[in-house]
């Protein structure tokens, strides 16, 4: 028994060092931002990969999301009569929840676990030790460009979302269940506001910081050689898809 409680103190002494290295990392990676030089360069081929190359499965995702929001709205509103309330249900959605998180979880899987394998890669082969001997921050120069390409690509990809899967439910309720068109878009814009957008993009900008640096971490403390980048990207993903989940519910409660 004494040894099930010790390692789970372990456990959670482990966790609180690993939390403590996080924040720190941010700090530091923060601090940097406004020092010299500023790498424009790299900021804007992190744009690209963490942007543009998640664009395809971002749109994916969301056109199918509004979708069968469509469909699953109508079939429960169907049994009292308020059909018309399906552009309205999907937008919201789409704008205050579905669009930040399913964006963000995707961004995850494909960029989060390209920086962490990018990063845990240099540091097995000590690359980033080189840096360090060339008197180079490898913190400024590996981190700073993809944290600020999360804050920035996040807030733009789910714009993006959300207005494809509002167009996904569109195409659904208007051409396959046969809602009015001009009901639907009358739903869809009469309640929805300008706050619901804005609320999205604040969490899609904390999700964007939260899987760049929790993946940047997870990569530039890899160790162990090829295994170790492996459970590097995979613990990358697994934790920046956690935090957004749990983060979410957090800032819901705070912004609503």
């Amino acid at each position: 028994m004494d040894t099930v409680i010790q390692a789970f103190q372990n456990r959670i002494i482990a966790m609180l060092e690993e939390l403590g290295r996080i924040f720190i990392l941010l700090y530091d990676t923060i601090r940097l931002i406004f020092h010299k030089p500023y790498g424009f360069r790299d900021i804007m081929k992190q744009m690209l990969e963490v942007g543009n190359r998640s664009l395809p499965v971002v749109l994916i995702t969301a056109g199918f999301t509004g979708a069968v929001l469509a469909l699953q709205s109508y079939t429960g509103f169907k049994r009292f009569n308020a059909e018309s309330l399906v552009g309205t249900v999907v937008a919201l959605s789409m704008t205050r929840e579905l669009g930040p998180v399913l964006t963000s979880l995707m961004v995850a899987g494909r960029a989060g676990s390209a920086m962490a394998a990018e990063l845990g890669t240099m540091r097995v082969t000590e690359q980033i030790d080189a840096l360090v001997t060339l008197a180079t921050n490898p913190v400024k120069y590996l981190v700073v460009p993809r944290f600020l390409a999360g804050l920035v690509m996040l807030p733009v990809l789910v714009l993006l979302s959300d207005a494809i899967g509002i167009v996904g439910g569109y195409i659904v309720g208007v051409n396959m269940l046969g809602i009015n068109p001009v009901t639907y878009k009358l739903a869809t814009f009469n309640f929805l506001e300008v706050g619901d957008i804005m609320s999205g993009l604040m969490k899609a900008a904390f999700f964007g910081v939260s899987i760049s640096i929790i993946s940047c971490y997870k990569g530039f403390y890899a160790g162990g050689g090829a295994e170790g980048v492996g459970k590097a990207t995979t613990g990358a993903v697994v934790i920046s898809s956690m935090t957004i989940l749990i983060s979410d519910y957090f800032l819901t409660s705070m912004l609503f």
